[in-house]
């Protein structure tokens, strides 16, 4: 655990302080996961308290539960009397090749229409499977991925640290910094108990790591925009992040939505950003263009395979890069199955999302950028070592929230928040809602 926590201290610039983690046990898996999930949420709650010692002398302790920080890294809302959609489409999944295995991610419909497009249509599981068997892995991933889709065959860690995007990806830093002047800073309008009153987040991310990122920050007190295309939903995920924000959408092709998502931009003081590295500049929302409109936004973004080497542009998910990186193979030889394991949860998309947020709070007030990748988390999860078969104990009522949280699907309870920062408890003022539920402005 040290290991991982003075990891991420350094690379976010933190003293390396000890943290306490309070409870024990730990998600079964090949690789230290609630070691990840503990350390991932300390280093969030630490930039809170440097932030509040930095405005008001005061430096507030923390702790970070393990059993909550990894039932968190899985889902934190409890429905009652309704269900969250399922989080996967149904021919999602890992199939065998002639010489391996591949991951197909078909959630959306035109990720779907993609992979299609290279199989014929497929009504089922049993129909991709047949078809997927004929295809050697690296022909079938070259094809998905050159039709507009995502796939990802099986590699191992040696395979990945060969490979030139592993190459790549694995001299890059775990968080680039770029400094920013400081020169448009503006005075904090924080208490102890909402740090982040005042700031405004523009979240333009999706499932999953951007969304971790923005629902902390407006636990914080920032008042969250998270902006989606007209017709995008992720409806098994929606119920989990949207807790805390508002919810709009907006057609960057279209003119009028251009002038206000513009005038959004001039007025925020973070964005947040999970598009692929040239997809901003297709819109022509490049690095200069967002900085002549808002000079000292705070530019924190992340993609899937890293910021350098051939794959910098390429769609990609955790589960994609989890089969990328060597995960899913050593999971594998880890609990002698028959097919892929990835992690027991989606921990790549919640650590980044976590060190994305701590990166925006440690950027307040001399501005600048940071930039994250999936695949450089995994790195720092595999180089972690082994997990542990310590079991958590089974999760029970007393691990709820009293507060009923009425969503649009029903009421709900969260969980109790792993991290516990003296003085600033984590809370939102808002309930989960649907996408584009609301209007395209500030409070």
């Amino acid at each position: 655990m040290t290991g991982l926590l003075t990891s991420i201290q350094a690379a976010l610039g933190l003293p390396h302080t000890p943290i306490p983690f309070t409870s024990s046990g730990a998600l079964p898996s090949a690789f230290a996961v609630t070691d990840l999930a503990c350390a991932s949420i300390a280093a969030a709650g630490q930039a809170v308290s440097e932030l509040l010692q930095q405005h008001t002398g005061r430096l507030p302790s923390l702790e970070v539960d393990r059993r909550l920080a990894s039932f968190w890294f899985a889902t934190s809302i409890r429905p009652e009397g309704w269900s969250v959609p399922p989080l996967w489409d149904p021919v999602a999944g890992d199939y065998a090749t002639q010489d391996g295995w591949i991951r197909l991610h078909t959630n959306a419909p035109h990720h779907r229409a993609a992979a299609e497009s290279v199989l014929g249509t497929c009504a089922d599981r049993a129909a991709m499977a047949s078809k997927v068997a004929q295809w050697a892995k690296t022909d079938l991933e070259q094809a998905v991925v050159d039709a507009g889709g995502c796939a990802a065959e099986m590699r191992s860690w040696a395979q990945w640290q060969a490979h030139p995007q592993g190459l790549a990806v694995n001299a890059e830093p775990l968080i680039q910094f770029s400094a920013g002047s400081g020169q448009h800073a503006k005075p904090w309008k924080g208490s102890v108990a909402q740090p982040l009153a005042g700031i405004k987040v523009l979240d333009l991310t999706r499932v999953l790591a951007g969304p971790v990122a923005s629902r902390f920050l407006a636990g914080l007190g920032a008042d969250v925009l998270r902006i989606d295309p007209p017709t995008w939903n992720e409806p098994g995920v929606v119920p989990e992040v949207t807790l805390g924000k508002r919810c709009a959408r907006l057609d960057l092709h279209n003119n009028d939505d251009r002038a206000v998502f513009e005038s959004l931009l001039k007025d925020a003081d973070i964005v947040l950003h999970g598009y692929r590295a040239d997809a901003l500049e297709k819109l022509g929302y490049g690095v200069a263009e967002r900085e002549k409109l808002a000079p000292g936004l705070i530019d924190v973004c992340l993609n899937a395979y890293g910021w350098s080497g051939p794959w910098r542009n390429r769609r990609g998910f955790d589960s994609l890069v989890q089969m990328s990186s060597g995960i899913a193979d050593a999971g594998w030889q880890w609990k002698k199955a028959d097919k892929p394991t990835p992690l027991p949860v989606q921990a790549l998309d919640h650590a980044t999302g976590y060190l994305m947020a701590a990166a925006a709070i440690t950027l307040l007030g001399r501005g600048g950028s940071a930039r994250l990748s999936l695949a450089r988390t995994a790195k720092l999860l595999i180089e972690n070592g082994a997990g542990t078969d310590e079991a958590l104990r089974a999760e029970d009522e007393n691990d709820q929230g009293m507060l009923i949280e009425q969503t649009p699907w029903g009421p709900a309870h969260r969980l109790h928040v792993p991290l516990k920062i003296t003085g600033t408890p984590l809370q939102w003022t808002l309930p989960a809602s649907e996408l584009g539920a609301h209007r395209a402005q500030w409070w």
